[in-house]
């Protein structure tokens, strides 16, 4: 049936995936995709370290992709390796990161607050943790911590939040940490964009804006320099003679004074605009020069805070290092312990053993002595009682004797008294 190799298929994965799980958790595990092709199957592994999955000279991906075609049934398989972009983002690693930390023996709510703020400095719309087990004494407990916004229920649950799991095995028992974490390109399909709509303006006022465009607001450098050019063409009006001419020559002059201060106000609105014009252009050279050095100023953080947040990544990779080489220290001194343990617990569980069988042996000779010895006490006794036996039996024959003797005897003494009287009658 479809159903059961649905199952299987479902069965294959999973097992995979806890097998990848187990066996690239220091390289920062965080997930897998099967792709079938005519060539073989495609795995592909993503990681936070893609070199701990590689291997010195592709030796871990050889003995992976081995495992994988003998134990799992996989034809032709082929692994890939893909360094995880964003690792906050990924509820795999930073759930193997909360149980790394708790198991180094920090306090749960530092650790979950830790985690929280790493995930939504990331980007993520909302991220929700939750540690169960024995975290605060004998009794298991569990506590959840959220931030932001994340769908607990629907399809958008299924379909957009992402789902980690990992144990952290302490002292007391065993820890359960899950992290779920909405995704920072999430579009629900709840969101409605609200598009305003577009006024049309008549074409008299568009018009009259044009118009009006030229006499904009000028600033203050371009007045002060049109009040001066004004005062110029006051002054020189007033230094001008004022004769008495006769009616014809003061409407010629009238006349001429007209235009003469007709082209003055000309000029003086060219150079207003060649002034305004100026203005405008030394304003926007600024406004680019401002601009750019924003520009500048912006790329320089930008890359500064690059350069900080890969300090602060190396810096972290660093200390994760170390971590693991103090933990492996820490675990190949604890096996170490536990094989010299082992071998005094196997030094003295022989020493017990030979001991237990000397005292076997002893008890098995201590044993068999005695029964030896009731053996030759049994003998004893049935030499004594076949010694008494044949006394008893002697006696009794001897009493027959006896009795027979004395029988005889009678008989005799009878025949001897018969022959006796016999004799006297005769």
């Amino acid at each position: 049936m479809i159903e059961k190799d649905f199952v299987t298929e479902g069965l294959k994965r999973t097992r995979i995936d806890e097998y990848l799980e187990k066996e690239l958790d220091r390289a920062g595990y965080g997930g897998m995709e099967i792709q079938v092709t005519p060539l073989g199957t495609m795995v592909v592994v993503y990681a936070e370290r893609p070199g701990m999955v590689i291997g010195r000279g592709g030796k871990t991906v050889r003995a992976i992709t081995q495992n994988l075609k003998n134990s799992y049934e996989l034809e032709n398989p082929q692994v890939e390796v893909k360094e995880v972009d964003v690792p906050e983002l990924n509820p795999k690693i930073m759930a193997h990161k909360i149980s790394a930390m708790l198991q180094r023996g920090m306090h749960f709510r530092r650790v979950a607050y830790s985690a929280l703020r790493r995930i939504m400095g990331a980007g993520a719309q909302g991220v929700e943790v939750t540690i169960s087990g024995k975290i605060r004494g004998s009794r298991s407990a569990c506590a959840k911590f959220t931030d932001g916004y994340i769908k607990k229920c629907g399809e958008p649950s299924i379909k957009y939040v992402k789902q980690g799991f990992a144990t952290a095995p302490l002292k007391p028992g065993v820890l359960g940490i899950s992290v779920r974490i909405m995704p920072p390109d999430v579009v629900l399909p709840d969101k409605v964009d609200i598009i305003q709509p577009k006024v049309e303006e008549p074409v008299e006022s568009k018009a009259a804006e044009a118009v009006e465009a030229p006499t904009e607001e000028i600033t203050e450098g371009s007045a002060e320099i049109l009040e001066e050019i004004t005062q110029e063409a006051a002054e020189e009006a007033a230094e001008v003679p004022v004769e008495e001419p006769a009616k014809d020559d003061l409407k010629t002059k009238a006349t001429e004074t007209k235009k003469a201060a007709e082209e003055k106000t000309e000029e003086v609105v060219q150079k207003a605009t060649e002034v305004k014009e100026a203005v405008e252009e030394k304003a926007t050279e600024v406004k680019e020069a401002v601009e750019e050095k924003a520009e500048e100023a912006k790329e320089k953080a930008t890359k500064a805070k690059a350069k900080a947040t890969k300090a602060k990544k190396a810096a972290e990779e660093k200390t994760e290092e170390v971590v693991e080489k103090a933990t492996e220290v820490k675990e190949a001194a604890e096996e170490k312990a536990t094989k010299a343990k082992a071998k005094a617990t196997k030094a003295k569980k022989a020493a017990e053993e030979k001991t237990e069988e000397v005292v076997e042996k002893a008890t098995e000779v201590k044993e068999a002595a005695e029964e030896k010895a009731e053996e030759v006490k049994e003998k004893a006794a049935e030499v004594k009682e076949a010694v008494e036996e044949k006394a008893e039996e002697a006696k009794e024959k001897a009493t027959e004797a006896k009795k027979k003797a004395s029988d005889k005897v009678a008989e005799v003494t009878k025949k001897a008294s018969e022959i006796k009287e016999k004799v006297e009658k005769s």
